[in-house]
């Protein structure tokens, strides 16, 4: 069914809701559609989601479009179903330190409107200006800060999720002590819009820390990997409490710092003194041979907004020579020190630039790549390899669609496949939402 035959059946059934064409093809990202449709009400969700399900019309979901290329083996489904339109803020209850937003809402807008409350949502994706908070949380994007504050999967307390026939379901609830069985939050929350469509969030909130500071600790050439280790568990068993343990590769730190060196970005949000004092203790165990570093306040929150935007941006994709690419590597959190070196290494072999980073505190690494296709095709290909053998995971979270067609963006299936191809059966049975956007092509 071409658009103009698809918006003229849709607005009879929905007269009041926006439309207009969209790609029919040509996207290089693909997940787009004939017909792109923005709701404002779940009313609306709900009714669009019935019509594909009764019709049999495939559904791709989209916020801010940041992770456009991430998943996905479709140029163009029949409806883009965007949510920009549907955002806004529910319920904030302040005392509570819990809010309630509809899934459109743009994360840095949301951050700007807590900030006014001395509250903030304790997550720190990237492109927070273009990011919705429905696609982070789908997506359980996080970043380096991750190590202190934890996922969407500790934040989000409650959901309400339009499934593929239009029934709505509430998880969870509005306030932080509400256990009774399976947290069904979890089901949802990294899952890339495969099972349901968020129509509201609730979360719970954290204080705007008094003071904040980031260490830089940069090192010299040497025995770097064991210099590194030792350094990070002397962190890792003291009493500090950082926030980020990040470490970048040479080829990052030099685009952040100017220095082309294994550079270990260390964080802290507290009072002003307790922020001092942990300072003072990384001071005294610092390795010789390297170079410190202090950035307060607003420096270190411009270092992290430039930090932010190191990735590719799906929304912000253009075609030229070079191909870009994002990957996230999971291994045990020390061996983030492997990965980060034989990230260097596999540039260093390649006519490739490759920019990672890595927390040594949680285990996951971003990994970011430019230069020519059948390059880029390689080094993931090593890269994987190499994370296997250390029993860890490689998953492509950017990358064209022509590129998702020749590289399995999610690794071999899982053991527990089994079960997540049921769990996609029982509530998507005529697989109408993002479309092999998730693990094993459900």
């Amino acid at each position: 069914m071409v658009a103009t035959e698809l918006l003229t059946e849709l607005k009879s059934i929905l007269p009041e809701t926006q439309m207009e064409a969209g790609e029919s093809e040509g996207h290089p990202l693909g997940n787009g559609g004939r017909l792109i449709v923005y709701p404002k009400s779940e009313e609306e969700i709900v009714n669009i989601l019935k019509y594909a399900n009764q019709s049999g019309k495939k559904i791709s979901v989209i916020g801010g479009g940041t992770k456009r290329g991430f998943g996905g083996l479709t140029e163009s489904a029949d409806l883009l179903l965007s949510l920009a339109n549907y955002k806004g803020i529910v319920e904030h209850t302040v005392g509570d330190m819990t809010i309630t937003v509809k899934p459109g809402t743009p994360f840095q807008e949301l951050q700007a409107y807590l900030a006014e409350h001395h509250q903030k949502i304790s997550l720190d994706p990237a492109w927070p200006e273009y990011a919705t908070i429905g696609g982070v949380i789908a997506a359980n994007d996080s970043g380096p800060k991750r190590f202190g504050y934890g996922s969407a999967r500790d934040i989000v307390i409650g959901m309400r999720v339009v499934y593929p026939n239009g029934t709505v379901i509430r998880t969870g609830g509005k306030v932080v002590k509400n256990v009774a069985g399976y947290d069904m939050n979890k089901l949802f929350i990294g899952s890339m819009g495969t099972l349901g469509v968020i129509s509201e969030v609730s979360m719970k909130l954290r204080p705007l820390p008094k003071y904040e500071s980031l260490i830089l600790v940069s090192f010299e050439e040497g025995n770097l990997e064991e210099e590194i280790r030792s350094f990070v568990v002397r962190i890792l068993d003291s009493m500090l409490e950082p926030t980020s343990l990040e470490l970048l590769s040479p080829s990052l730190s030099e685009r952040l710092t100017g220095q082309k060196r294994y550079t270990l970005a260390i964080s802290f949000e507290d009072v002003e003194s307790s922020v001092h004092y942990q300072e003072d203790f990384v001071k005294r165990i610092q390795p010789s041979k390297t170079k410190m570093t202090i950035l307060q306040q607003k420096e270190a929150q411009s270092f992290w907004n430039q930090f932010y935007k190191i990735g590719p941006n799906g929304l912000q994709h253009t075609e030229n020579k070079e191909t870009q690419a994002a990957l996230k590597i999971g291994v045990i959190n020390l061996d983030v020190l492997k990965v980060i070196k034989e990230s260097q290494l596999i540039q260093d072999s390649n006519n490739l630039l490759i920019e990672a980073h890595g927390g040594l505190g949680h285990g996951l690494c971003q990994v970011y790549l430019k230069g020519a296709s059948e390059d880029i095709l390689s080094a993931i290909q090593d890269l994987r390899d190499f994370v296997t053998q250390l029993g860890g995971y490689l998953v492509v979270k950017h990358l064209p669609l022509a590129l998702r067609q020749k590289v399995d963006v999610w690794g071999e299936k899982p053991s527990y496949f089994f079960l997540l191809e049921g769990i996609k059966s029982k509530i998507d049975p005529n697989r109408i939402l993002n479309h092999k956007r998730f693990v094993g092509g459900i």
